[in-house]
């Protein structure tokens, strides 16, 4: 990040931001893009107390401005189809795409009114399925989320139950810890991979939270960051209803 008392490279950090959200705002990618009108708005704001130069201050508070009237259209337009239950935006993660991680993909539908979780995805089986869940559950501990609690229901590992059940409730004892109660449910005829909150936010993932393609080494980039890991081909789609009900 950009330091302060360097308008250079503040302006720049703004402008990569801000052509972003304007990337992402014409691929209707609105909750994502919201984001980065609103960080590379107050980074601009940033300049602003950085810049001495009349001419330039000016120019930076017409495009403050400009992008805070687009932010607000994108907002209102937002709320309009949320009400009418017409909310879907579409991502599509191509094949080795990195910069896919969970909090990238999820913090734009993060509140502080989500409280409750559920995710339904048969393949919460193998050790790197169950650490894709407990990524994403760290996650969602991180705010501003205050979730409560998070409903699982998966299937059952035929070949390696025990396991599976083992794995599963070190991660449910764990979130226990941290006020966060954790069911557990299986079927054996779940197929639909489906994450919902209780804010009214539906995101379908082609492949569940196992999109992420497997590492090269302990010590290879990637391994630790999601940010960098290369991921699988897949869809994501993310609706919004005004009530769900619960699973």
């Amino acid at each position: 990040m950009a330091k302060r008392g360097n308008p250079a490279g503040l302006e720049a950090s703004a402008i990569s931001l801000l052509s972003r959200a304007v990337e992402l705002d014409t691929a209707s990618r609105f909750q994502e893009s919201l984001i980065c009108y609103q960080e590379g708005i107050q980074l601009l704001m940033d300049v602003i107390k950085e810049t001495t130069d009349a001419a330039k201050r000016s120019r930076y508070r017409q495009k403050i401005s400009d992008y805070m009237d687009r932010a607000e259209q994108i907002k209102t337009q937002v709320c309009k189809l949320k009400e009418a239950g017409r909310y879907h935006e579409q991502i599509k993660i191509p094949d080795n795409g990195i910069g896919y991680s969970y909090s990238k993909l999820f913090q734009p539908y993060l509140d502080n009114t989500l409280k409750e979780v559920w995710v339904n995805d048969p393949y919460v089986r193998q050790i790197h399925q169950v650490t894709n869940l407990q990524r994403f559950c760290e996650m969602l501990l991180k705010g501003p989320a205050k979730v409560k609690i998070i409903n699982l229901l998966t299937t059952h590992d035929v070949g390696n139950r025990n396991e599976q059940s083992k794995s599963l409730e070190e991660l449910r004892k764990s979130l226990h810890n941290y006020g966060v109660i954790l069911n557990i449910k299986y079927s054996d005829t779940l197929h639909d991979r489906e994450i919902r909150f209780n804010n009214g936010w539906i995101i379908k993932i082609g492949r569940g939270l196992d999109y992420f393609k497997k590492h090269q080494g302990r010590f290879s980039i990637g391994y630790w960051d999601y940010d960098l890991r290369q991921c699988h081909e897949t869809t994501v789609d993310i609706f919004h209803r005004q009530h769900t009900k619960e699973a």
